[in-house]
C-alpha cells in the first residue's frame, strides 16, 4: 500500500483521555508566534501540527523549518503540504540566527522539508544556516533534524562539516512499515544515514524517532532499537502517532503512557544515551533536556 492511499479496512483507534493538550496561557506563546511571522520563518511546530507547540513556544523555544513550507514527498503521517517547492530564500539562514537572539535560546533544533527537487536535497541551505546560527551565537547547542538526502555522501558532508552537535535522522517506524508510512524513504537507507554520520564525524551526537500506534508489534519495536544501537545512535525519543486528517493513515492503536516508561527503561537498557518516551513526545520534544558537550542528561 501507498502512503498516499490509505487502506479503508483500517480504522482509527478511539482517542484516550490521557491524549490532552493544554492551551497556552502566557504572554511568550504569542509573542514567539508574533517573532516568527515578522521574520518570515516556518516552524515545523505549527506545519506538521505538533501537540507540544504551546508548551514549547510558551517557554520561548520552536523548532524552525527551513527550505520552505512545500515538501516533495507525501508521507502518510505528516501534516506538512506536498507540492512544488518555491525557490531556496538566501538570506533565510541570518532570519534563523536573527529568531534566535531574540528569543535567548540556548539550544535550537533546525529541521526542513525534503527537497528531493534539489541537487543536494537541501545540504548547503543546512549548513549555511548552522554556520549562520553559530556566528551569531558561539555558545548554543545546535541540533539538526534532517531528511534521508538518499544517503548521498556528498550531502552529508556538507552538513557534517558545519559541525553540529546533534544530528538527527528519524527512523519514524518500523522496517516492515517503512513502505506504507514513508513515502519514497528507506528502512536500510535510514540507517545509513544514521551510520555514516556515526562513522565520519564521531564526534557529532546521533539520535533518531520513533512513532508508535500504527500497527508495529513489540519485538519490532525492539528490533528497531537494536538496529538503531547497532548504527551507531545515541539518542532516541518514541512519540505516539497522532492523525492530522481523514487523509492519512489512521491510529491503530493509543499506547498507554505505562508502556511509553516501559520502552524507556529498555532503551536505557540497550545502551542509548538519552531516552525521550511519551504518547505527545516528539524528536525535539525536550531537546534541550541533553548537553551533548557533556554527554549528560539534564532532566
Amino acid at each position: 500500500m501507498s502512503c498516499s492511499k490509505i487502506d479503508p479496512a483500517l480504522h482509527q483507534a478511539r482517542k484516550p483521555d490521557w491524549i490532552k493538550v493544554r492551551l497556552p496561557n502566557n504572554p511568550v506563546f504569542f509573542s514567539t508566534k508574533a517573532l516568527i511571522t515578522d521574520l518570515r520563518l516556518n516552524t515545523v511546530c505549527e506545519s506538521a501540527q505538533c501537540p507540544n507547540r504551546w508548551e514549547c513556544w510558551s517557554s520561548g523555544t520552536a523548532t524552525f523549518m527551513i527550505a520552505g513550507d512545500r515538501c516533495t514527498r507525501a508521507c502518510g503521517f505528516c501534516a506538512v503540504t506536498t507540492a512544488k517547492p518555491f525557490a531556496l530564500e538566501d538570506d533565510e539562514p541570518q532570519r534563523v540566527a536573527e529568531a534566535i537572539l531574540r528569543m535567548k535560546l540556548k539550544h535550537v533544533v533546525i529541521t526542513a522539508v525534503a527537497r528531493d527537487d534539489l541537487k543536494d536535497g537541501g545540504a548547503l541551505h543546512f549548513a549555511k544556516t548552522i554556520e549562520a546560527v553559530r556566528a551569531a551565537n558561539p555558545q548554543i547547542v545546535i541540533e539538526v533534524l534532517v531528511p534521508d538526502f538518499h544517503a548521498k555522501e556528498e550531502c552529508l558532508s556538507l552538513v557534517a562539516a558545519a559541525r553540529p552537535h546533534i544530528f538527527n535522522h528519524n527512523i519514524e517506524t518500523v522496517e516492515r512499515l517503512t513502505p506504507m508510512v514513508r513515502s519514497r524513504a528507506k528502512y536500510a537507507v535510514s540507517m545509513r544515514v544514521l551510520r555514516w554520520m556515526k562513522t565520519h564525524a564521531p564526534e557529532i551526537v546521533t539520535k533518531s524517532g520513533l512513532m508508535l500506534g500504527l500497527g508495529e508489534t513489540e519485538p519490532e519495536i525492539f528490533q528497531t532499537m537494536d538496529d538503531l544501537r547497532e548504527h551507531g545512535v545515541q539518542l532516541l525519543t518514541i512519540g505516539q502517532y497522532l492523525r492530522p486528517s481523514a487523509q492519512h493513515l489512521p491510529v491503530l492503536e493509543y499506547v498507554h503512557p505505562d508502556t511509553f516508561k516501559l520502552y524507556e527503561r529498555i532503551a536505557y537498557d540497550k545502551g542509548f544515551e538519552f531516552v525521550a518516551s511519551g504518547p505527545l513526545v516528539r524528536s525535539s520534544y525536550h531537546a534541550a533536556d541533553y548537553d551533548p558537550r557533556t554527554r549528560h542528561n539534564l532532566k
